[in-house]
C-alpha cells in the first residue's frame, strides 16, 4: 500500500480522500492556500503546507508547487480530487517524471479522453454507442459541412473538441444558421479551451443524462458498477443526482456496462471513471468520458456498498482489482443533493461566516462536507459545501428521507440552495422518475 499520499485539492473531496487514506493506514499530507488554513481536512491531515495565494493559478493549479509539497514531504502520490488539476494530462505526466504516482490514469490517456474528438473516435472502435456527428473535426470546406449536417439531419450541435462545462456550444437548427455558428464556436473554443478544433453532433431534444461508473486496474481487469442519473441539471451544471437511474432494467445495464468495461480494458484504462451518456428513446449515446472521481460518486457506493476512494488508492498501489462483475449487487437507491452556497433564486455565491449549523441524521443519511460552525467559506472557489446523500430500499424511501434530511439541515450566516432541493424532491415530474435534462431549466423559467 502506498505509504504517504498529497491530497491535491480542498473542500469536502480532500476530506473524502483523507477518510479513505487513514482507513488504509497511509499518511495525508493536505496542501492548501492561505484562504484554507481552517479547512478540515487540513485540521485533521498528518502534515500541512501552504502552497500560495488564494487565487487558484497562485495554489491549487500550480503544478511545480504541489509536486515539491510531495518531495519536501517523502510522499509517494498525488491525489488530484476532481477539478482543478484532475484532468490535466500534463499534470499526470510531471507527477510521474518526479517519481510519484498519480492516482488516476495515465497522461496519455486522459488526452485521448479529454479530446472529445479522439475520444469518440476509441469509443466507436471500442463498440460504445455514440451520436450520429461528423466522425472528427469538421473543415474549412463550407460544403462537405453542409452535407454532414443534412446527413446527420437538423437540429445539430457543434461541440468544442477541448470543451466542457457548457462552453463551446451551439445548438444549429438549420441550414441557414450552420456556416456563422460553425465559425463562432471555433471562436470560441480558441478563446476558452486554446483549441479551435470543432465537430458536429446531431441534437438530441430530449434527452436524459446517464452516466457508467467503472473501476480498472490497468492490468486487464475492469468493472463496472451500474448507473446514475444526472438529468437534474441548471445551464449543464447537475444539481440532483440519483443511483440506479428509473427506467434502466438489469438487461440495459448490463448491455451499456459490459461495453463500457471492454472498453477500459481496450484503452489500458486505470483507475476510477465515468462514462457519460444521453438517454433517449431508449438508446445510449456516449458525449465524454470524466477520468476521475466525480463528485457523485457518493450514491453509487450507497448502493453498491464498494469505496470507489480507497479502491483508487488500491490500484495506484499496483494492486489488481480485488472483486469480479459478477459480485457487484446493486441494492436499494440513493439521492445527492448538492448543497451550494448560493442565493436559491438568482444562483448568486453567498460566500461568509456559517453562523450555526446543524447536519440531518438518521437512518439511511450521509452528509459529506467540509464545513462547521464558525467556518467562513471563501469567495475564491466552487461554491459547493456539502452534499447530502440518502439511501432508502427503494426510490420513494430515499426521496422521503431527503426531503426529511433538508428540514433538519440547518446552514445559518449564508444563502443556501437547499430551498431549490426542497422544490425539486417535491416536485410530481421528478418524483415520477425520467425527466430530461431541460426540464428543471423549465420548471425555473431559465
Amino acid at each position: 500500500m502506498l505509504d504517504k499520499v498529497v491530497i491535491a485539492n480542498r473542500g469536502e473531496i480532500a476530506l473524502r480522500i483523507l477518510r479513505a487514506c487513514k482507513e488504509l493506514g497511509i499518511k495525508t499530507v493536505a496542501v492548501h492556500s492561505t484562504a484554507d488554513r481552517d479547512l478540515k481536512h487540513v485540521l485533521l491531515a498528518d502534515e500541512t503546507i501552504c502552497i500560495g495565494k488564494p487565487a487558484a493559478t497562485e495554489s491549487y493549479l500550480d503544478i511545480p508547487r504541489i509536486i515539491a509539497a510531495a518531495e519536501i514531504t517523502d510522499a509517494v502520490a498525488i491525489h488530484p480530487g476532481y477539478g482543478f488539476l484532475a484532468e490535466n494530462a500534463d499534470f499526470a505526466d510531471q507527477v510521474e517524471q518526479s517519481g510519484f504516482v498519480f492516482i488516476g490514469p495515465t497522461g496519455d490517456t486522459i488526452r485521448l479522453m479529454g479530446d472529445k474528438v479522439s475520444a469518440i473516435a476509441a469509443m466507436r472502435k471500442a463498440g460504445v454507442p455514440c451520436v450520429p456527428g461528423s466522425d472528427g473535426p469538421v473543415s474549412d470546406d463550407k460544403e462537405r459541412n453542409m452535407q454532414i449536417a443534412k446527413r446527420i439531419g437538423y437540429p445539430v450541435i457543434i461541440k468544442a473538441a477541448g470543451g466542457g462545462g457548457g462552453r463551446g456550444m451551439r445548438v444549429v437548427r438549420s441550414e441557414a444558421e450552420l456556416i456563422d455558428s460553425i465559425a463562432l464556436t471555433q471562436q470560441e473554443a480558441k478563446q476558452f479551451f486554446g483549441n479551435g478544433m470543432v465537430y458536429m453532433e446531431k441534437y438530441l431534444e430530449n434527452p436524459r443524462h446517464i452516466e457508467v461508473q467503472i473501476l480498472a486496474d490497468g492490468q486487464g481487469n475492469a468493472v463496472h458498477l451500474g448507473e446514475r442519473d444526472c438529468s437534474m441539471q441548471r445551464r449543464h451544471q447537475k444539481v440532483v443526482e440519483e443511483a440506479p437511474a428509473p427506467g434502466i432494467t438489469a438487461e440495459t445495464r448490463k448491455f451499456i456496462g459490459e461495453r463500457c468495461t471492454r472498453a477500459c480494458i481496450e484503452i489500458g484504462y486505470r483507475g476510477a471513471g465515468t462514462f457519460e451518456f444521453l438517454y433517449e428513446n431508449g438508446e445510449f449515446y456516449f458525449i465524454e468520458m470524466n477520468t476521475r472521481i466525480q463528485v457523485e460518486h457518493t450514491i453509487t457506493e450507497m448502493v453498491t456498498g464498494i469505496d470507489l476512494v480507497k479502491e483508487q488508492l488500491k490500484i495506484a498501489a499496483g494492486q489488481p482489482l480485488s472483486f469480479t462483475q459478477d459480485d457487484v449487487v446493486i441494492r436499494g437507491h440513493a439521492i445527492e443533493c448538492r448543497i451550494n452556497a448560493e442565493d436559491p433564486e438568482t444562483f448568486i455565491p453567498s460566500p461568509g461566516k456559517i453562523t450555526r449549523f446543524h447536519p440531518a441524521g438518521g437512518l439511511g443519511i450521509r452528509w459529506d462536507s467540509h464545513i462547521y460552525a464558525d467556518y467562513t467559506v471563501p469567495p475564491h472557489y466552487d461554491s459547493m459545501i456539502g452534499k447530502l446523500i440518502t439511501y432508502g430500499e427503494n426510490r420513494d424511501v430515499a426521496i422521503a428521507r431527503a426531503r426529511n434530511a433538508l428540514n433538519e439541515l440547518v446552514i445559518d450566516g449564508i444563502k443556501t440552495n437547499t430551498p431549490l432541493h426542497k422544490r425539486i424532491l417535491a416536485d410530481e415530474n421528478f418524483q415520477n422518475g425520467g425527466t430530461n435534462i431541460h426540464y428543471l431549466e423549465k420548471k425555473l423559467g431559465l
